[in-house]
């Protein structure tokens, strides 16, 4: 398998070069803008990785999911493969706020080649005093880039990482619908819309754009709470050999919440694991079975998971070292000076406090 690095420019190198960069560029204005705020204020190093967890996805009793399986036969036809990925972290804290990294991961495969970009780190200090200002013109920037509409209340502190990652998200997810023609766009999580994190008009307008490229977008949940007669629908898999979907009928939430894509359970090989897919409701029964065919016959799939999402993923996550880097960037560059505070769950509890995140 060959990876290759593309280097991050100042128009971006995606598969297409013709991608406005209003966003990251107002994402670098306001991390230093947040920064120069911090200087010379103590530090706290607490590291902590936010997830973004989908709360709205209650299942309907009247969830259903069809036996019979959905045969998939490789298509090796070449086709472009586009994944997107962004993950956020707490570095640590200060006395007036918290001190965050976000990044975000496009992988791709193209003649048997996989090609990646990130963008970030980007670093910001998040506080009561600025969190106004660096969310709103972030959603300025986005909205400048593609829609021109209204803009989103600024979340309360301890929401800031993760609607700051899935702002630069859904624009990266924009870009590509806008640029790859005849692809398969490949998205975390699902297409249920409607939520804060998800207003049901961007994800209306990503689809759209992805249909007039004549590109299909393939949303793989890791994870599912969708339960069919109370059992999981990605633990109730036919004794059939993959590749296979199965459909799901009867999914419906209540308003604002809705769903954009149909459900399906994905088996993609003979490990025993499967995912949830959602697939854009307004693509044609064939051309999304031609997309899975696609997909299949032109990336690997081990676990039953997308290679490509699955670098996505990698690539945009946090080691180790570059939290110490970026501790030490911050440390040298703004002039922080970094204290350990005594973990108070374990000075009052002894061997029977577990810390702050486990609270």
């Amino acid at each position: 398998m060959v990876i290759e690095q593309y280097t991050i420019t100042e128009k971006y190198n995606f598969p297409q070069p013709t991608i406005d960069t209003t966003l990251p560029q107002r994402f670098l204005e306001q991390s230093l803008y947040s920064l120069k705020q911090v200087q010379h204020q103590p530090f706290q190093l607490n590291t902590q990785n936010f997830q973004q967890l989908n709360t709205t996805e209650q299942y309907p009793s009247s969830l259903q999911l069809k036996p019979q399986p959905i045969l998939i036969k490789p298509d090796r036809q070449e086709t472009l493969i586009v994944a997107i990925d962004t993950s956020t972290i707490k570095i640590g804290e200060t006395s007036t706020g918290m001190i965050i990294a976000i990044r975000g991961a496009i992988t791709w495969r193209q003649n048997r080649v996989y090609k990646y970009t990130r963008l970030g780190p980007f670093i910001f200090h998040i506080t009561e005093e600025n969190k106004n200002q660096v969310y709103n013109a972030l959603e300025r920037a986005y909205f400048c880039t593609s829609y021109g509409g209204s803009h989103q209340a600024a979340p309360n502190i301890m929401q800031m990482p993760t609607r700051l990652a899935s702002l630069l998200e859904r624009w990266l997810q924009t870009m590509l619908a806008k640029t790859v023609n005849h692809g398969v766009l490949l998205f975390d999580g699902s297409l249920t819309s409607g939520t804060i994190d998800t207003p049901a008009q961007r994800m209306r307008e990503i689809l759209s754009y992805a249909r007039r490229n004549n590109s299909t977008v393939l949303a793989f949940s890791k994870a599912t709470t969708l339960r069919a007669n109370g059992i999981l629908i990605t633990e109730q898999l036919p004794n059939h050999e993959p590749p296979y979907l199965l459909e799901t009928t009867g999914i419906h939430f209540k308003p604002p919440i809705i769903l954009l894509g149909d459900v399906y359970v994905a088996r993609l090989n003979k490990a025993n694991f499967a995912f949830r897919l959602d697939i854009d409701k307004e693509i044609p029964i064939p051309q999304r079975m031609e997309a899975i065919q696609k997909l299949i016959g032109n990336d690997l799939y081990t676990q039953s998971y997308p290679e490509t999402l699955r670098l996505s993923h990698i690539l945009c996550t946090f080691t180790a070292n570059e939290v110490l880097a970026m501790k030490h960037f911050i440390t040298r560059k703004h002039g922080i000076q970094l204290i350990n505070r005594p973990d108070m769950h374990k000075l009052l509890f002894g061997p029977f406090g577990k810390g702050e995140i486990y609270a």
